[in-house]
């Protein structure tokens, strides 16, 4: 698929100027968020970059963001539009460096989107985050030689577009809903003050005995 298909040449564009993570990892983190949350607006996403740390993109680049998540939020809920699904990466004209480059950036980001949302992952779907997670770590400088050839860049690619869909038929949940966005509750008692008051009752109770 081509840079102009794939959207990758939508989003360069409209995050020209927005350098707190790079394309494919924004992606990655909206594809996470996706895979358990309805879709939500433009405030919704201003919010949830805002508790990422990190800077509001312009209007243009936060429209793109709330399409593409609606998108990729209502195709994960159909079986059969859940299978078209592709992270965000370079069309093959690029060079394999800055495909593998971009699909790490990718898995990073889905696994911090997904973990965001808090939802709970079956021991398979763990495994499978864990297997993600490998592609995750691939740290290559420069200068260095890729070393994956493009059969097994094309295994990494199709297994990383498949996590998506396999962990896309969890329960959906509110963007606002989400605990990093509505935080801690302000009557909410820290694990010191719980523990404060659990040691005051056994005070009081053995006091009580006493008399």
């Amino acid at each position: 698929m081509s840079d102009f298909l794939s959207g990758w040449d939508d989003w360069a564009t409209a995050f020209a100027d927005w350098s707190d993570v790079s394309i494919s990892e924004l992606h990655g983190i909206m594809t996470g968020v996706m895979t358990a949350c309805h879709a939500t607006d433009e405030e919704g996403w201003t919010r949830l970059l805002e508790e990422l740390s990190f800077a509001v993109p312009n209007q243009k680049a936060l429209e793109l963001l709330t399409e593409y998540g609606e998108d990729v939020s209502f195709a994960l809920k159909d079986k059969d539009d859940a299978y078209a699904y592709e992270p965000l990466v370079p069309d093959d004209e690029h060079d394999l460096y800055e495909r593998v480059i971009a699909l790490n950036d990718w898995a990073g980001g889905y696994i911090t989107g997904i973990g965001v949302t808090g939802v709970s992952l079956t021991a398979e779907e763990r495994e499978v985050i864990k297997d993600l997670s490998q592609i995750a770590a691939i740290r290559l400088d420069d200068d260095e030689e890729v070393e994956v050839g493009e059969e097994m860049w094309l295994h990494l690619f199709e297994f990383a577009r498949m996590v998506p869909v396999s962990l896309s038929t969890k329960k959906r949940i509110d963007v606002m809903s989400l605990p990093i966005i509505k935080g801690l509750d302000v009557n909410a008692k820290t694990a010191q003050e719980v523990a404060a008051e659990k040691g005051n009752a056994l005070f009081v109770d053995a006091m009580a005995q006493k008399q």
